[in-house]
């Protein structure tokens, strides 16, 4: 079966080879760190990680780069409303978001480049550019001659007449006014210090580097001259993402990257998301709720990740649920693996179930159908949720104890794919027996209420809650809700 990835430069998808057999290099554009991430940088983040735990699963090593920019107005602005310093305030929310989206189960990346470590390749950058004539200096500030580059608009398709400066709302348009451009699509790549403001000595003189030749310089110091996937949200095509192209192809003669990729944007309630609309959400009010972080990840994964991701509550609680049908399956081996007398529980690569492996690489082959690979998910779940009720009413299940084995270890193997685990299994079998009978009915029957009043974040808790303590809830069509202890 063979990988195909919708490339944003081709507009199709195409065939994935990599530059050398075996190996992906792959870069992400991270966070800028003023302020804590929100559902957006969720979205993202799940994505890409999602990205390349299917490559590692599919055999290839990935060497994946993901930046932090610490050094922009943003974060300046920041510092001065709190009376502190950039490299206080860039601390401060790097350590928050590895608080936040770890919890996301999001793994660690290879490397995480700082632009301030990177200022001597940032340098080294603009003066190739300079040198070329692709550059030019006024009064302290370096510009890209846009003009110049005869492919510039190729990744967004956008024409040079139509492009406007401050597209990315991070350009000082006061030099407009000031006349320093030769072209208003013209853009910083390095920028004169201001009073009061961090800079670094340079052959312009002291300053600090424009946002778009940050990536650049960083790809190419940490990653070389080509990679393999670019990744970033929709909003970096134009003009971050088209800018990068135009620095770095010119001074290598090579591509940036063979395959860009592009995440859809996240709305809320089918509006964009922002501080004055009152809808922003951030990923640790989100968790705080609580809602189960794996719920946040099934419900990324639940849309193609080129496609648009609406935040609703509806939208929550059908991935509650969802998660919920999931976590029963996760749970068969905890819950019934010494009944059916298993005497290795182990993950065996061997012992997986083949047909359900390929349906799920057919779909993950098809540029990353998570929608598709989830089906095959649901499909394990539901029918280890069926054996589990036979084992639990009937004492016996149709099945075969081995392929039930199987079966189990094929979800546990597929969900790790999609980072969907559960991180702290319930250990203490005999816990249940600190809640008495009469507390067990009345938590079952708060239960009851919260779902009748629609609050299924509240319902789901409760459910785990009891859960974690050996007691599991079956609900029966009537709407009652029957219990056992484990």
């Amino acid at each position: 079966m063979t990988l195909k990835i919708y490339n944003t430069l081709t507009r199709r998808k195409e065939t994935f080879q990599p530059l050398e057999p075996g190996k992906v290099k792959m870069y992400c554009c991270g966070v800028t760190v003023y302020d804590y991430c929100h559902l957006g940088h969720a979205r993202s983040y799940i994505v890409w990680d999602t990205v390349r735990r299917y490559l590692k699963f599919s055999g290839y090593e990935v060497h994946y780069l993901q930046n932090f920019t610490d050094i922009d107005d943003k974060i300046l602005n920041r510092a001065n409303a709190e009376n502190t310093s950039m490299e206080e305030v860039s601390q401060k929310y790097i350590q928050a978001y590895f608080e936040d989206i770890r919890r996301l189960n999001v793994i660690d990346a290879s490397e995480y480049p700082r632009v301030t470590e990177n200022i001597p390749a940032i340098h080294q950058l603009i003066a190739e550019l300079e040198r070329k004539n692709y550059a030019y200096a006024v009064e302290g500030d370096v510009y890209y001659q846009t003009e110049n580059f005869l492919k510039y608009g190729k990744l967004s398709g956008k024409q040079l007449e139509d492009m406007q400066a401050g597209a990315s709302g991070r350009v000082d348009l006061e030099d407009l006014s000031r006349k320093k451009k030769h072209k208003p699509s013209d853009f910083a790549l390095w920028k004169a210090a201001k009073p009061g403001e961090p800079a670094w000595e340079s052959p312009w003189g002291m300053g600090r580097p424009g946002w778009h030749i940050e990536c650049s310089a960083m790809i190419r110091a940490n990653l070389g001259e080509t990679i393999d996937i670019h990744g970033g949200g929709g909003d970096l095509v134009f003009p971050h993402h088209e800018n990068e192209i135009a620095q770095s192809e010119v001074v290598t003669g090579k591509p940036l990257a063979n395959y860009w990729m592009h995440n859809g944007m996240v709305t809320v309630n089918g509006e964009k998301m922002s501080k004055s609309l009152g809808n922003f959400t951030t990923i640790r009010e989100l968790l705080e709720r609580p809602i189960d972080p794996m719920v946040i990840r099934l419900f990324v994964l639940q849309a193609h990740y080129r496609k648009p991701l609406d935040f609703t509550e509806d939208a929550i609680s059908s991935a509650q649920n969802a998660w919920e049908t999931l976590k029963t399956g996760l749970l068969f081996r905890h819950q019934y693996g010494e009944k059916l007398r298993w005497k290795e529980t182990n993950l065996n690569p061997n012992e997986l179930q083949n047909s359900q492996i390929n349906s799920f690489q057919t779909a993950m082959n098809d540029d990353f159908n998570t929608p598709g690979g989830l089906v095959v998910l649901f499909e394990l779940a539901k029918k280890l949720r069926r054996n589990a009720n036979i084992i639990t009413h009937q004492g016996n299940t149709e099945k075969h104890t081995e392929k039930l084995k199987q079966m189990w270890q094929t979800l546990v193997t597929l969900a790790k794919v999609f980072g969907l685990e559960i991180l702290s299994p319930p250990e203490n079998k005999n816990a249940s027996e600190v809640l008495s009978n009469a507390e067990i009915l009345a938590l079952i029957e708060q239960r009851q209420d919260a779902r009748q009043n629609r609050n299924f974040a509240l319902s789901d808790s409760i459910r785990d809650q009891l859960q974690v303590v050996g007691v599991n809830l079956i609900d029966q069509p009537n709407g009652e809700t029957r219990w056992y202890r484990e």
